[in-house]
């Protein structure tokens, strides 16, 4: 049975301007396919392009060559909306905003009513965990809470697939870890395609169906791999041998391209 592709990156270029007469490539001829309800974890070397991939696929960002097609349609360039949604690294809550407030933010630009917003926003304020915080503004949470907000604030617009850049960088290693096993209890029960960048090999491992590896900049597909793990996972799998050997292969393949 042919697996079907919810998103494609078809031949994607990204280049700078660096002066008047000179531009800097930061992605380059870059064909990609995420399949339907697949989490694809992204690594690569600091600063390959990873973050300006997936804000190309947001829209937030034209890209100068190529086409993102969702579901099969195009959607180059389209800013907002169009079955997307983002998580980013730095929470991006708005600080006057209560938890509620912020999860509705998305709902309330696409015109929902009052009534729809506050059902969508309970539903997933309490699928992140947030009961009892509702009225609570953003500096008055932890990190981790914060970016629980961000993931039901990104989740309450129903998106096709689930923009996650660096999600859990910022956070301390005990909360990336605890977060990282709630995402995957929500991915579980939601069941949305993730495209979802990191800097941790050993993340990418334990979260993705397959990782895909790029090169320094300007980036390109290195390889892609299958991850051998069923679901649901645990943290023993990180003790398993076929673990320890794909987190040594892509170690070996980004070192290969680490500029110091």
């Amino acid at each position: 049975m042919a697996i079907s592709n919810k998103l494609e990156l078809r031949n994607v270029s990204k280049s700078y301007p660096r002066g008047p007469h000179e531009r800097i490539p930061v992605i380059r001829d870059l064909s990609l396919n995420v399949r339907d309800l697949e989490f694809l974890a992204v690594v690569g070397p600091s600063g390959c392009g990873k973050s300006t991939l997936l804000r190309i696929v947001d829209g937030l960002v034209p890209c100068d060559e190529g086409a993102i097609i969702l579901d099969g349609r195009d959607v180059t360039g389209v800013e907002g909306g169009e079955g997307r949604a983002m998580v980013f690294q730095s929470f991006d809550l708005f600080p006057w905003r209560t938890v509620r407030g912020n999860v509705e933010f998305g709902l309330e630009v696409s015109g929902r009513s009052r009534e729809e917003r506050r059902e969508l926003a309970s539903h997933y304020i309490e699928l992140v965990g947030l009961n009892g915080f509702e009225n609570s503004l953003p500096h008055q949470l932890s990190g981790g809470m914060q970016q629980r907000v961000g993931i039901a604030r990104a989740l309450a617009v129903k998106p096709e697939i689930l923009l996650m850049d660096e999600p859990f960088g910022a956070l301390d290693v005990q909360t990336r870890d605890l977060l990282q096993d709630e995402l995957l209890a929500i991915w579980s029960r939601e069941r949305k395609t993730v495209l979802f960048v990191t800097h941790s090999i050993e993340e990418a491992i334990y979260l993705a169906d397959r990782v895909a590896v790029f090169t320094p900049r300007p980036l390109t597909l290195d390889r892609m791999i299958e991850i051998p793990f069923g679901r649901p996972r645990t943290e023993d799998i990180k003790g398993d041998p076929r673990f320890v050997e794909l987190r040594a292969e892509i170690w070996r393949a980004l070192k290969s391209g680490v500029r110091i």
